[in-house]
């Protein structure tokens, strides 16, 4: 896969290139060090992902990443940052990026890079855990366009939670095995692959789920 690397930090770039280009399969196509240059940069090399930070001198990641995808909606974008903040966090959701991942952890970098080019949206675990914290915050996903039961929608907002399926089972009455089933059935009908993405989903906020 053809990647772009976008940090403020020279010393990080050059390491990220440096780690990443001695995976097998990963090509580093250029680096680069603000939103404006990262948004250059794309429409020179339209590369498979752009791995960017958020927090830039010259510009944001996040400003940068709305307006790649806003003329490349099928630009594969995945933040890499040390900020944890949930106002981050929610525009990265919403703007439509495949992942946002926590600079501390870089043996999962190659990894959730693979996991995007397979389809896959990524947030690292301290992500994950914020989540319950900005359902608080923000509407779920409008699903009155899919053929979808009330239980069905309360598994949705559940897993959006991070509720695990046994946790799921106990607040719904059910047996984890019925949990399973609905889950699969409810990846099916979205078209999604794991309930990271089921997450992702709902937490975009497309309106309410009762609509």
């Amino acid at each position: 896969m053809n990647i772009i690397i976008v940090d403020d930090d020279k010393l990080v770039c050059m390491s990220l290139k440096t780690i990443l280009q001695a995976e097998e399969g990963i090509t580093v196509l250029a680096t680069g060090g603000s939103g404006p240059e990262a948004v250059r940069l794309y429409e020179e090399y339209e590369p498979d992902i752009l791995l960017m930070d958020i927090q830039m001198g010259g510009g944001s990641g996040l400003d940068a990443g709305e307006k790649i995808l806003k003329s490349h909606p099928g630009a594969r974008i995945l933040f890499l940052t040390t900020f944890s903040d949930d106002e981050y966090i929610w525009r990265a959701l919403t703007i439509g990026s495949k992942g946002y991942l926590i600079k501390q952890d870089i043996a999962s970098i190659a990894p959730a890079l693979r996991a995007v080019m397979s389809g896959q949206s990524v947030f690292g675990n301290e992500v994950m855990a914020r989540m319950p914290e900005l359902m608080k915050q923000e509407a779920g996903a409008d699903l009155s366009h899919y053929s979808m039961g009330e239980r069905e929608k309360e598994l949705i907002r559940l897993v959006a939670k991070g509720l695990s399926n046994r946790e799921i089972a106990d607040a719904m009455c059910l047996s984890e095995g019925t949990v399973r089933n609905y889950l699969s059935v409810v990846l099916e009908k979205l078209g999604l692959r794991d309930r990271t993405q089921l997450a992702v989903f709902y937490l975009r906020g497309r309106g309410e789920t009762d609509a």
